[in-house]
């Protein structure tokens, strides 16, 4: 089964990619999906970003692919045959809100699995990676 695991990865950080490793042990594909989110302003568009994950991907992770989109999840799916939505969880927060959008995935005909932060990684957002401005070194890939 092929798996998409959607974000705007600005920047893809410590917890995304063990996010992808464990998805990719799950799944026989996975895609990394650099999505358009209208609500977020990321420093770099969606080619860029796809880019910069790709650059940090483990070269031998070869059941891993990289794309970009700017669309709904579900019609990724649908258009490039993917079964499955993986999301990861950091907190009752996300998950709450995680929830929410796979409900409307799953009336949509495309069911998530979600996959909780390891809990050395639960504390780092984005967020948190943009003001940092670097990968922690206790998690370098």
């Amino acid at each position: 089964m092929r798996a998409v695991y959607p974000g705007t990865f600005d920047p893809f950080t410590p917890g995304h990619l063990n996010v992808v490793n464990r998805a990719r042990e799950l799944f026989d594909e996975v895609v990394v999906l650099v999505a358009v989110n209208s609500t977020k302003h990321p420093g770099a568009d969606e080619a860029e970003r796809a880019a910069a994950v790709r650059a940090i991907l483990p070269v031998g992770w070869t059941s891993v692919t990289v794309a970009a989109w700017n669309g709904l999840t579900s019609t990724y799916c649908r258009r490039h045959d993917v079964g499955v939505i993986v999301r990861g969880v950091r907190n009752t927060t996300d998950l709450w809100a995680e929830c929410q959008l796979a409900a409307m995935n799953q009336s949509l005909g495309v069911p998530t699995v979600f996959l909780p932060a390891q809990p050395e990684l639960a504390a780092m957002s984005s967020t948190a990676m943009r003001t940092l401005g670097e990968w922690p070194s206790s998690t370098q890939p």
